[in-house]
């Protein structure tokens, strides 16, 4: 199924595998790209020599095209653009909106820029500085979603840009393809249905509690660090509901100070990685110290197993998912659907 986003990044197949932190690795990364998709490394939660050896066990693996997704705000995002450059890596995705400098030194480098973005507003922005691509969330998307569907934002989206758009939020299979496609989009980004693959590395009982939950299930919640998250609803998740200010400040704390030992951050640098996440909003300090919950929580689920001390941030498809199939054989799955619905639509003229 050739787009404008198979034809611009060189995979064969209009999809891509989200960046997830802690889930987003080199075996899953690979098993996409092997699969003909676009798989992208998760490594906002790695330090900046484990960004080099995953580019490099993915290199190892396969010799198809994949990405980097990058927080362009991070106090060191300078050295892992040049860990992207350096390593030929062949598309650099951006959680947040990179500068108009920073997608200057990428694109002068030959590498393809896609930022993630959810309103139609940002989306100029990136295209006027010359993003290559942008993809679009809507807010039925795993982790910080928005609130406007992905069937409303996307159009907007869609007509206000002229570079290829990437649907995500509320993707799972065939029809959802062939549905962004008519909307306009190049081609659809997919989070929780990657995640639920038998080459996902998480935890077989972290699997095990996203098959078995409903759409009611899945909810967006504050209590993480302040900003709308898109998660499973847990026992632990009512607790941090239900908590004061000072106890969630006392944990966020504790798991700061464990995630500065894993990550090799200074204080300092959390610090201004903090101060960044506002962006303008009306964040509380507590609140931004609270971020510092995010990372942790979702290790302790998504790579220790903990479903009873992590967070599972999910999109509302996880309430529609009901199986764990390979990479290729999800991705083989989906363009035959979209092959037939399309069929289907022709054959009904």
């Amino acid at each position: 199924m050739e787009t404008a986003l198979t034809r611009l990044v060189g995979v064969r197949h209009p999809l891509v595998q989200t960046g997830m932190g802690w889930v987003a690795g080199p075996r899953l990364v690979s098993a996409v790209a092997e699969a003909g998709a676009l798989g992208v490394l998760g490594s906002a939660t790695m330090t900046v020599d484990g960004l080099r050896e995953a580019v490099r066990e993915v290199k190892s693996r396969t010799d198809a095209p994949f990405g980097v997704n990058l927080r362009a705000d991070a106090g060191d995002a300078g050295d892992r653009v040049r860990i992207v450059v350096d390593e030929g890596v062949r598309v650099a995705s951006f959680a947040l909106a990179p500068s108009r400098e920073l997608i200057a030194e990428l694109k002068e480098a030959g590498v393809v820029v896609m930022p993630s973005v959810g309103a139609r507003r940002h989306a100029e922005k990136v295209a006027a500085w010359g993003a290559d691509a942008v993809l679009v969330q809507g807010g039925e998307g795993g982790g910080h979603t928005g609130e406007v569907a992905t069937t409303v934002l996307l159009p907007q989206v869609v007509d206000a840009v002229d570079i290829p758009v990437v649907a995500a939020g509320g993707f799972f299979d065939g029809r959802g393809l062939v549905a962004a496609l008519a909307y306009g989009a190049a081609g659809v980004a997919m989070g929780t249905r990657f995640l639920l693959t038998s080459d996902s590395t998480v935890p077989d009982p972290v699997k095990a509690r996203y098959l078995a939950a409903s759409v009611r299930d899945v909810t967006v919640t504050r209590a993480v660090d302040g900003l709308p998250h898109r998660m499973l609803r847990t026992d632990l998740v009512d607790a941090l509901e239900r908590s004061g200010r000072l106890s969630r400040l006392l944990h966020a704390v504790r798991r700061a100070a464990a995630f500065r030992k894993l990550s090799g951050l200074s204080w300092p640098g959390m610090v201004r990685d903090g101060l960044a996440l506002r962006h303008g909003k009306d964040l509380s300090l507590s609140q931004v110290l609270l971020a510092a919950n995010t990372p942790m929580l979702l290790r302790s689920a998504m790579v220790d197993g903990r479903t009873d001390l992590g967070v599972m941030a999910a999109g509302q498809v996880a309430g529609v998912i009901d199986d764990l199939p390979s990479c290729a054989g999800l991705v083989e799955r989906i363009v035959k659907e979209a092959e037939e619905v399309l069929e289907g639509l022709r054959a009904s003229r």
